[in-house]
């Protein structure tokens, strides 16, 4: 039944002002007024994350694993504009886009060429991360306890600690990578919103071409879409493999606008949907590529730069845009061919059972107590959560295609675009790191809350035409037993975090304490 036919059936259900509960409940299913206590609650969470990645932040002292690199080459764009080669002096060849490295060399300029100076914006970073993921999972999941577990879940994974705490790259890909996601969410609510407003003044969807569509006009504009494409060329500035991202959060937006026409009773909502949003798509894929330009700015405005002069016989804009396309061809087969073995290399089979985490810190130097002490920072997340991830993604893949769910597909499509990719680039024997899959871990987080929440609640309600919701099940029992387990759950998650602690952040122990965290002996040393 289309939605004209619905308002037309005289039903006595239907709200005042002509939507059917049905659509309106499609349309707009989270009220999205500002509640005071959600972020006091928030703020609880995100101050826990802050606390254990801003302690102690400048130690262990000096550069290690590779923030000899990353610390490095932020110290040389602030006072360059492009990365140098300390060693030959002369400019460094890299293969990473800069604006993980200028991020981090803001922090070099805000409190010097130290270890604080290079990691606080790692630390401020991570902590935000926790925040989007706090606000970004209260609106998937319509509920603040589910949000808050999401973020206390990933400020308390030693994985991503870590990476806070460390003047690495992978946590400026993860933020941007997620912010562009928590922007789409946005943008699918306020899409859908419009619809539901223009319904609200008449309009009739099923009435063919620009008739049957919502006005246009400057709140019709999907800011939130272009903030999105903004994110993304900041995340692909970061490391080229957000790039995966792109064409997932693509196919994600595509179905959410064939899934609101549909909704409505447009009827052809794919065709429909091809029309309308193809333009703001390609508009959203320009910003990305002008922002990750806009990130080369140092070396475009600089003549030093690695590949600079590569040609300089035209135009000056010309010269600089052809010299940057050659460098980064050079950069590309530098990736595809990089096949040298390591120590800590890992495959991206072994990320989710933690089969080979790295080590970015080790001293025996103490004190701590004993005869023989360790010192290590081991990028390593809380073994119970991590473990907890592919049964997580099973049941997530299950529970939404059983409830035909939507969130289902927006969390499991990115946690592919973060781990498929690299299965590929296995084939050919590459080099390649646990941390790679950073970008795919608040989606990991939000596939176990996920679960949680569905633990916690009763069976979806069945939606009947002209009639409020159903429920088949969910008494108040279940939801007791639900939150039990889940906060049983989430303590026992921390209890595993703080048994891990000293091994996160460089605590000096006892030997045979760091030994007893060694759960899969040599995999993990």
């Amino acid at each position: 039944m289309t939605l004209a036919a619905t308002a037309q059936s005289g039903n006595p259900d239907r709200t005042s002002r002509g939507v059917p509960p049905i659509i309106r409940r499609r349309l707009a299913p989270f009220d999205a007024r500002l509640d005071r206590r959600s972020w006091i609650a928030t703020a609880v969470v995100v101050a826990i994350a802050a606390i254990l990645r801003l302690v102690n932040l400048a130690h262990p002292k000096g550069k290690i694993f590779d923030e000899i690199y990353y610390a490095t080459d932020a110290h040389n764009l602030l006072t360059r504009g492009f990365e140098w080669d300390e060693k030959n002096n002369t400019a460094a060849y890299v293969v990473h886009p800069p604006l993980g490295k200028w991020m981090i060399a803001l922090g070099e300029w805000a409190f010097g060429y130290n270890e604080f100076g290079w990691r606080i914006s790692a630390a401020v970073i991570g902590t935000l991360s926790v925040l989007l993921v706090v606000r970004v999972g209260r609106r998937l999941f319509q509920s603040t306890a589910l949000g808050c577990a999401a973020g206390l879940l990933m400020a308390l994974d030693g994985f991503h600690l870590v990476l806070s705490r460390t003047a690495l790259l992978d946590i400026f890909l993860l933020f941007f990578v997620f912010a562009a996601f928590g922007a789409l969410v946005l943008d699918r609510d306020a899409r859908r919103r419009r619809w539901l407003q223009a319904i609200e003044e008449g309009l009739d969807p099923s009435r063919p071409g620009r008739a049957g569509r919502p006005p246009f006009s400057l709140r019709g504009v999907p800011w939130w879409r272009l903030l999105a494409g903004v994110l993304l060329g900041c995340a692909v500035a970061v490391k080229w493999s957000a790039l995966a991202f792109v064409l997932a959060f693509a196919v994600l937006v595509i179905f959410w606008e064939v899934g609101a026409r549909r909704s409505v009773g447009v009827r052809r909502p794919w065709r429909d949907t091809l029309l309308d949003e193809s333009g703001w798509l390609l508009l959203s894929g320009v910003l990305i590529v002008v922002t990750y330009i806009v990130s080369w700015s140092g070396w475009l405005l600089t003549d030093g730069g690695f590949y600079r002069g590569f040609k300089s016989d035209g135009d000056p804009v010309t010269n600089a845009l052809w010299s940057l396309f050659e460098y980064h061809k050079q950069a590309l087969t530098f990736h595809t061919g990089l096949t040298t073995a390591h120590t800590y290399q890992s495959w991206p089979w072994q990320w989710l059972l933690l089969g080979r985490p790295v080590a970015f810190h080790w001293s025996d130097a103490g004190p701590c107590g004993a005869a023989n002490c360790a010192e290590e920072v081991l990028l390593l997340g809380t073994p119970i959560l991590w473990w907890s991830f592919l049964p997580a993604l099973a049941a997530l893949t299950w529970l939404g295609i059983a409830r035909r769910d939507w969130r289902g597909a927006a969390i499991l499509l990115p946690v592919a675009a973060g781990l498929l990719p690299w299965f590929y680039y296995a084939a050919d024997k590459r080099t390649m790191f646990f941390f790679y899959a950073a970008p795919a871990l608040p989606f990991l987080v939000l596939a176990v809350v996920y679960v949680l929440g569905a633990i916690m609640s009763p069976a979806p309600a069945v939606e009947v035409e002209g009639s409020a919701p159903v429920n088949r099940t969910g008494t108040v029992d279940r939801r007791m037993i639900g939150a039990i387990f889940a906060g049983a759950y989430v303590l026992v998650v921390a209890i595993c975090f703080a048994y891990f602690y000293p091994i996160y952040t460089g605590v000096s122990i006892p030997y045979a304490d760091w030994s007893a965290r060694m759960w899969l002996g040599g995999r993990w040393i």
